[in-house]
């Protein structure tokens, strides 16, 4: 018999802190599943990207009703393609992608399988994303231009203040809160997305064409000519995560190719 809801984490020399508070609200959040007699197990796949064999993944398998499945051996093959080698397996009727520094609130994925459940429709759900200080991360967008990334991610907070308005129309800040749900947002962020299985497979999963940054958002674009999208306030989850610029040259140089990825594909908007 075919498993409700099925996860997947890829990870590269990950923070084992936040690994492990992300592991232990995602088994709280499935308890309460488990608690209602919706599931019974729930396939973890675990894609480890890194080479440090240090780590003692077993430490981490604490509940024999969410064993760990861990992928590894393939080496760093990137983002996207790690989760896929997941999604491939999966058999499951929803699968969370979730990023490694995310942690959820207790209710999160007995929301999401609700409002799915009631909306057929809906092939992807995104949650309100808040940082470490409670305050709301506007992670769903519409279609960037050039500008817009380079403003927002790069620009020092000085002269990113001048593009305020601007910034906020990307980050769809007029139409975002912690109340309304919001269907169809253009993009949303790959750091928690819940599909219905049968379309992400539908989908191929991630464009393999990026190795990291952009292919939430090419997800997402291909999503909406499959299924609808939802943002769902009352999904809730905290993010530790930050962004290109910080983490290096590496970082900046990964994020401008995929940038042109995305842009050769869906078309340029510079201004």
């Amino acid at each position: 018999m075919n498993e409700l809801i099925s996860v997947s984490l890829v990870v590269y020399l990950p923070h084992r802190q936040l690994l492990e508070r992300t592991l232990h609200t995602l088994v709280l959040a499935l308890d309460r599943l488990c608690v209602a007699g919706q599931v019974e197990s729930a396939p973890l796949y675990l894609v480890n990207n890194g080479t440090d064999e240090s780590i003692d993944w077993s430490e981490l398998d604490s509940d024999e009703r969410y064993k760990i499945s861990v992928i590894e051996g393939q080496g760093n093959v990137g983002y996207g393609r790690g989760h896929n080698l997941a999604i491939e397996r999966a058999t499951s009727r929803y699968h969370l992608i979730l990023n490694p520094d995310i942690e959820l609130d207790g209710e999160a994925l007995e929301r999401a399988l609700v409002f799915m459940e009631a909306h057929p429709e809906v092939g992807l759900v995104s949650p309100m994303v808040v940082d470490d200080h409670d305050h709301q991360q506007f992670l769903c967008r519409r279609f960037p231009t050039v500008f817009d990334l380079f403003a927002r991610g790069f620009l020092p907070s000085t002269l990113r203040r001048r593009f305020a308005d601007r910034l906020a129309r990307y980050e769809m800040r007029d139409v975002i809160n912690d109340r309304d749900i919001v269907m169809d947002p253009p993009i949303v962020s790959g750091c928690f997305m819940l599909f219905r299985t049968d379309v992400l497979k539908k989908l191929g999963g991630f464009d393999l064409r990026y190795f990291l940054y952009f292919e939430d958002y090419d997800l997402s674009l291909r999503t909406h000519d499959v299924a609808r999208i939802a943002y769902v306030p009352s999904v809730r989850v905290l993010h530790h995560g930050g962004d290109a610029a910080r983490k290096g040259f590496g970082h900046i140089r990964m994020f401008a190719a995929s940038a042109f990825r995305f842009f050769h594909r869906f078309g340029w908007e510079w201004l």
